[in-house]
């Protein structure tokens, strides 16, 4: 099951997921291309955005408005549906209409083939892409788990040879019993610092596998976003 998480507030994009995406509001395409993957609800507190969804034939919850981070709307949302605590669930943003499916099959082979407290993805980018606070990057163990996230620069090259940088793309995967765990923890004073949710479960030693990609999909943060994204998938 894909769980996309829906608000109307945005400090940088107010209403951004009701923005016209190539002729569908935003949260539309996202789900429509989720779809591809898997089962699909659209978790949200916006009695427009359900109304957006049920015009489009989109299964959507109506979830407290009270939710901190989209990943205890994702848990609440799984409660109301009623999914049972070995459900694969995967957390995918509104604001990513041009993900690609294979990413959404990939990360949730990988959880049925590994034991995590959750799953994310990561790509390769460059040292000037690394360089942007906006772009959260990821250092990895030996294992290809997570060590920790920032939106600084990490790891910092101290001797300016060749250091590989890994992006993070906001996709969570949990089973449900994980995910019900994961909100009953107490925030961390880094997820505060950084305002990276993903802090809380490193914080509480919970393993984050990782899953390298291959993408073109752009994050609609911005308006500046939205017309790069549509200028290269129009």
């Amino acid at each position: 099951m894909i769980i996309i998480p829906a608000r109307l507030q945005s400090t940088r994009f107010p209403r951004k997921m009701l923005t016209d995406i190539l002729g569908i509001p935003m949260i539309v395409r996202s789900a429509l291309r989720a779809k591809e993957a898997d089962e699909v609800c659209v978790a949200t507190d916006s009695q427009e955005i359900i109304e957006v969804c049920q015009k489009h034939k989109i299964e959507a919850v109506m979830t407290s408005p009270s939710h901190s981070s989209g990943t205890d709307r994702c848990a609440e949302a799984s409660r109301i549906l009623g999914l049972n605590e070995g459900e694969i669930i995967i957390n995918m943003q509104g604001d990513e209409p041009f993900l690609e499916s294979e990413i959404l099959l990939s990360l949730k082979k990988m959880m049925s083939e590994k034991s995590c407290f959750m799953g994310t993805c990561i790509k390769s980018i460059s040292s000037a892409e690394a360089e942007d606070p906006n772009l959260v990057k990821v250092i990895l163990d030996k294992d290809n788990h997570a060590l920790y996230f920032s939106r600084s620069l990490i790891p910092y090259n101290r001797d300016g040879g060749e250091v590989e940088y890994f992006g993070h793309l906001g996709i969570y995967a949990f089973s449900n019993a994980s995910l019900q765990e994961y909100c009953t923890l107490p925030k961390s004073p880094l997820e505060e610092i950084e305002k990276l949710e993903q802090l809380r479960a490193l914080y509480h030693q919970k393993s984050i596998a990782t899953l390298l990609v291959q993408t073109q999909s752009i994050g609609i943060d911005t308006l500046e976003d939205k017309e790069r994204a549509i200028k290269l998938f129009s």
